[in-house]
């Protein structure tokens, strides 16, 4: 019996030396999966999976393989939180995400309390890295940067033009527009409109006769493309001829899916776009060959993976706060955005926003291209 024990204790030993050797990091990738803002959810889980793998099979973090969790907030606040706390209990040290600024803002303090470090692709509502928590940070940039290139843009092209400002009162949608207001007023060109909708909303029939009445020929549009398409295609149809220009919520194929043939000439603001620079033409086709066009966000994505995995290896460690001072001190790191370094609250140096507009390319299909 003695004997039995012994082994059992020796066995045990064993399997918990052999555990922690061959151990796993969990990393989570979170944003809307399903529900209307899926098409980003594909965007940010296709990034991280894509990553992990180009990662693992370079020999992983500091000899550990990563193991991938996803986690889908539906866009919800309330989803979001759930969604971190499981994160808790599944042991997750890292997460790339979230996508909305509203669900990435109370996401980030239940990770700051349970010591989990989050690299956001997308939330650029600037509150995100403005709370003086040690473990936020963004591979995207903000909305006061891009406001502000909004802004100026709007008062320089279109200063006389009669515009309106509307936005779907979210963090991120009305952070945007007000930046974008904020910018366009001190120039000295001020909205002939300026009103919220609702998330979810279908029927705009009301705003454009007001803002046909109002003579408006530039909408600008904080908010995500479901509602923006809708807009876009409405105008179109009840004789309202006006362009839209947005910001980044608008980056997915799919807005000209809602708009039709309406979305030709609609502008947005986004960073210098990744799969333009020839050192990714490798990883943007690793992407293709698996049918999946790695636009917008994809590749912000994986560079959020990059920078934890090349963080970790330069601090010699998996623990989070070590990769977070790391982050802050050791940089630049070179990613599929090009090197990145980070500032004292966690917001990257990275290019500044740049126009794009929406034309029919040779497929026939239409898309936005980077303005030269």
């Amino acid at each position: 019996m003695k004997k039995s024990l012994l082994s059992a204790v020796a066995l045990t030993a064993l399997v918990a030396f052999s555990g922690s050797a061959w151990a796993d990091i969990v990393i989570a990738v979170a944003g809307p999966i399903t529900g209307p803002n899926a098409a980003f959810g594909a965007q940010l889980q296709k990034g991280a999976e894509q990553a992990v793998a180009d990662i693992n099979a370079a020999g992983g973090i500091n000899g550990e393989q990563i193991k991938l969790v996803v986690g889908d907030d539906v866009s919800d606040p309330k989803q979001g939180i759930s969604v971190a706390n499981k994160f808790v209990a599944d042991g997750v040290k890292f997460v790339v995400g979230h996508f909305n600024s509203g669900v990435s803002i109370p996401a980030s303090e239940v990770y700051a309390e349970n010591g989990i470090l989050e690299v956001t692709p997308a939330a650029t509502n600037p509150q995100f890295t403005e709370r003086g928590l040690w473990n936020v940070f963004r591979t995207c940039g903000r909305d006061d940067q891009q406001g502000g290139i909004a802004g100026a843009y709007l008062a320089d092209k279109f200063k006389d033009r009669k515009i309106a400002i509307i936005h779907d009162k979210t963090p991120y949608g009305q952070g945007l527009a007000d930046e974008t207001k904020k910018a366009m007023n001190a120039a000295g060109v001020n909205e002939v409109i300026y009103e919220g909708v609702n998330v979810g909303d279908k029927d705009f029939s009301a705003l454009i006769a007001k803002m046909k009445e109002a003579g408006v020929s530039i909408i600008y549009w904080g908010g995500l493309h479901t509602e923006a398409g809708l807009i876009i295609r409405q105008s179109a149809d009840q004789g309202l001829k006006a362009t839209l220009v947005s910001g980044d919520g608008i980056v997915s194929n799919e807005l000209a899916a809602i708009a039709g043939d309406a979305v030709a000439g609609t502008l947005n603001t986004f960073g210098p776009d990744p799969r333009l620079n020839p050192e990714n033409k490798e990883l943007v086709e690793k992407f293709r060959a698996q049918g999946f066009e790695p636009e917008a966000y994809t590749l912000y994505s994986y560079a959020a993976m990059q920078v934890i995995a090349d963080a970790a290896k330069a601090a010699g460690s998996t623990d989070p706060q070590e990769v977070a001072k790391a982050l802050k001190e050791k940089g630049p790191f070179k990613t599929a955005l090009g090197d990145i370094a980070y500032d004292e609250k966690g917001d990257p140096k990275l290019p500044g926003y740049v126009m794009y507009e929406w034309k029919k390319g040779e497929d026939g299909k239409y898309t936005y291209a980077q303005q030269q």
